[in-house]
């Protein structure tokens, strides 16, 4: 289809304009013998500027594990790495164009004419990195870090410059934008250094109940990985339609959680069959007429 034509609106000219610097590029290098020579220099300059940026970012990460304690204050550091590493690729980008006979400055204006149409072509990628300062501003989480955002649980292992890197339970790493991170609610398990744990338990209406609070009072306090800061809680909390529930409060290291439930519920059901005590569940009784 010859007659046919794409009108690209806002960004149009734009593209007429580097389709032009191209045209006046090929012509240059064709009258010119050096034209391969050109090329040469110009690839040269893109592979160094990729080893430069690549350098650059690393020393940057390096000097962030000399300069900080913990994996959390990297946080920063690791952020401004990658800002470094695109601006030696911008810069080396411009030196491999004026090498070429590209006039830098004319195609620069023109960046500037077009950059209400390309920042409302790119509002979701600018958006994410602007998202990715707030949070650097905001500090709601750092590397290692615990977190749940929206329906991601995981630990947080990289804050970049348009995504945070996230490894779930299953460790798989999920790459969030950053722009869904800042509007989502963010629950850090991390910060506070407590993760306080609720188990439920349903007692049989003919327990002994004070005798039963006991034996959950000292099951708890002999848990191993429990914060001796916070005492724990048992308490009754509802007469259900077959049990009466208890509630025990324990608080442990947010890294902990998980093993210190696991191994509560195990002594609690120990301590209640040595006691003789039932943990009632549902029966079924059928009539027969």
């Amino acid at each position: 289809m010859s007659g046919t034509s794409f009108n690209l609106g806002p960004l149009q000219s734009f593209v007429d304009e580097i389709g032009r610097e191209a045209g006046i590029v090929w012509a240059k290098l064709g009258e010119h013998p050096d034209m391969m020579a050109n090329i040469g220099w110009a690839a040269a300059i893109f592979a160094i500027t990729l080893m430069l940026s690549s350098m650059a970012s690393d020393a940057v990460k390096r000097a962030s594990r000399r300069l900080v304690h913990k994996d959390g204050d990297r946080t920063l550091l690791e952020f401004f790495s990658q800002v470094v590493r695109w601006l030696i690729l911008a810069v080396g980008l411009v030196a491999v164009l004026n090498r070429l006979g590209v006039q830098t400055a004319s195609l620069l204006t023109v960046l500037g004419a077009a950059s209400l149409a390309i920042g409302l072509a790119l509002q979701g990628t600018l958006g994410n990195v602007a998202a990715g300062l707030m949070i650097l501003f905001n500090k709601p989480y750092r590397i290692g870090d615990t977190v749940y955002i929206g329906e991601i649980k995981g630990t947080v292992h990289r804050l970049g410059l348009f995504a945070t890197e996230i490894d779930n339970a299953d460790n798989i790493r999920v790459y969030v934008p950053n722009t869904k991170v800042f509007s989502n609610e963010i629950y850090n398990v991390t910060t506070n250094s407590a993760l306080k744990l609720e188990v439920l338990v349903d007692l049989a209406y003919d327990t002994d109940l004070n005798r039963a609070l006991d034996i959950l009072k000292d099951v708890a306090l002999k848990q191993p990985e429990r914060l001796s800061a916070h005492e724990p809680v048992v308490g009754l909390t509802v007469f259900g339609a077959s049990a009466i529930t208890a509630r025990i409060f324990l608080w442990v290291m947010p890294a902990h959680g998980n093993s210190a439930r696991t191994s509560l519920m195990i002594d609690i059901k120990a301590a209640f069959d040595a006691a003789g005590i039932e943990i009632p569940y549902p029966h079924q009784v059928s009539l027969n007429k």
